[in-house]
């Protein structure tokens, strides 16, 4: 009887673990969100294409891209330059 119980026991601990390992799975990530502003002198669309395409360069696995504020740089009363803040979001990795 002692030897049904331990093999119940670690019966129990292999489904636990398994259950662990899918919730855990690809469903379940964190994400870290960093702000960048980027600058164009052609249209905000640029500046934020820009702000996203040098962040690829040194982040990876890229996933959202929030504009979160548009504005420009005005210099004698013309437009100098569009920006973008851009809110984007990684897969943090630890």
């Amino acid at each position: 009887m002692a030897i049904n119980a331990v093999a119940q026991e670690k019966r129990m601990a292999k489904a636990k673990a398994k259950a662990k390992s899918r919730k855990t799975g690809t469903g379940e990530s964190v994400y870290r969100i960093t702000e960048l502003v980027g600058t164009s002198q052609v249209s905000w669309e640029d500046a934020a294409r820009r702000a996203v395409e040098t962040a690829a360069g040194s982040l990876r696995d890229l996933r959202i891209a929030d504009i979160v504020k548009l504005d420009m740089r005005v210099e004698n009363g013309k437009v100098a330059a569009y920006r973008a803040r851009v809110a984007l979001s990684f897969k943090y990795e630890g």
